[in-house]
């Protein structure tokens, strides 16, 4: 079943570019004019999208009002949404990130940046909605554990960790997605030394994922792993992340702002910070990180 997207724009030639260009793409969509429309749609079937794309500057109900909207109703909080707009500022930008949203486009975009991040966007929905449905699975025993060490390399081996160590929290969903992230981070920009500009370079052409299992086979990467450790403590949960890698400077991600925050290491480290966990520490040379929930 293709993904469903709500496309919001007051213009409707800028609508049907975007609708055209998604549907090519395989992807089912339903167009709203105005911010007001668009909330109505997502109050009677908001759980039916998988992404969001949302236009800044609309008369009445705006974007940003929209996009508060989403974030303050619990069942559509991990909705993604793509902010649009003409604006490049990064007051702008940090508006925006800093309410919720996954990422920015500005305007004019290409088809295959459209295409990349739109992607990028409901791959994360996907995995959301695929730990959501694992933690619902009865598995009480794991409240009950207190320490655990995992060693991974790829993405599945990832996946299978995070959705089991999301299930010692009393929200698993939510911690899943940001744990997720984390470990992506660890294997992509540290393990594999792959930056976010090359990243995005390789998505937008359609070579990410042979490129990622390229590098997953080169001798100098084929001995790398994760590890991730689980701690229970009396009044808190630690989820510590290390990577074989050279480390980044993590001082300027720590407390940074969220528009500085789509650069190298960007994206992961936001959504981990402003939807999973309480807190998020780096240490040493940055291939070190410590996710805290407190329940």
């Amino acid at each position: 079943m293709p993904h469903k997207l709500l496309l919001v724009d007051d213009e409707p030639f800028n609508l049907e570019l975007m609708s055209e260009l998604l549907e090519d793409a395989g992807f089912q969509t339903v167009l709203a004019e105005s911010g007001e429309a668009a909330w109505q749609i997502l109050e009677r079937e908001g759980e039916q999208f998988s992404t969001v794309l949302l236009d800044k500057m609309m008369p009445g109900m705006s974007g940003f009002d929209v996009l508060r909207l989403i974030k303050g109703e619990p069942r559509l909080e991990f909705l993604p949404v793509v902010m649009q707009t003409a604006m490049g500022a990064a007051a702008s930008v940090q508006e925006g990130l800093a309410a919720g949203a996954f990422y920015y486009l500005t305007k004019p975009f290409s088809r295959d940046m459209l295409l990349a991040v739109v992607g990028a966007a409901v791959g994360h929905w996907d995995r959301y909605a695929s730990f959501r449905e694992l933690a619902n699975m009865h598995v009480d025993a794991l409240r009950h554990l207190d320490h655990a060490r995992f060693r991974c390399r790829n993405h599945k081996e990832a996946q299978s960790i995070t959705a089991l160590l999301a299930k010692t929290c009393p929200q698993p969903e939510r911690v899943a997605t940001g744990l997720f992230e984390l470990l992506v981070n660890a294997i992509e920009h540290g393990n594999l030394d792959i930056s976010y500009e090359e990243k995005s370079l390789l998505m937008a052409g359609g070579h990410w994922e042979a490129e990622l299992e390229k590098r997953l086979r080169q001798p100098q990467y084929a001995e790398r792993e994760i590890t991730v450790e689980f701690t229970r403590q009396p009044h808190q949960l630690d989820f510590a992340i290390q990577d074989m890698g050279r480390g980044f400077d993590w001082a300027g991600y720590q407390d940074a702002e969220p528009a500085s925050l789509m650069n190298s290491h960007g994206r992961g480290i936001l959504i981990a910070r402003k939807l999973s966990f309480d807190q998020v520490r780096y240490q040493g040379c940055g291939n070190l990180v410590i996710a805290t929930v407190t329940p």
